[in-house]
């Protein structure tokens, strides 16, 4: 079992740019856009307490910066951490970020 997982991580290690893109595209760009449509169109609010106190106190820049300040602390976590674990960060992003979207798109349809 262990070789099948080292296998699997591996695989994945070969794909990081693509999960690169994939956890920009979602995470960065999709959770941005649509929670900034939503809250534009009334159907929506912010459900990260972080990101509702920084909108509530900086507006649309406040979730921005947000959103720029911890792709970059990834990046930098990316950066310093030891292969071939290290895909588990833009892994994590791609998930959390089309899941995010998903749900975004579904509040707001």
């Amino acid at each position: 079992m262990a070789a099948r997982l080292d296998a699997t991580v591996r695989r994945l290690a070969d794909r990081q740019r693509r999960l690169w893109l994939l956890a920009l595209a979602s995470y960065g760009l999709g959770d941005l856009a649509t929670t900034l449509v939503g809250l534009a169109a009334g159907r929506g609010a912010e459900a990260g307490p972080l990101a509702a106190g920084l909108l509530g106190r900086y507006g649309l820049a406040g979730i921005v910066l947000l959103k720029l300040g911890s792709l970059a602390v990834f990046a930098l976590l990316w950066r310093v951490a030891p292969n071939p674990g290290r895909v588990a960060i833009p892994l994590a992003l791609s998930v959390v970020g089309v899941g995010v979207t998903a749900w975004n798109v579904f509040v707001l349809l």
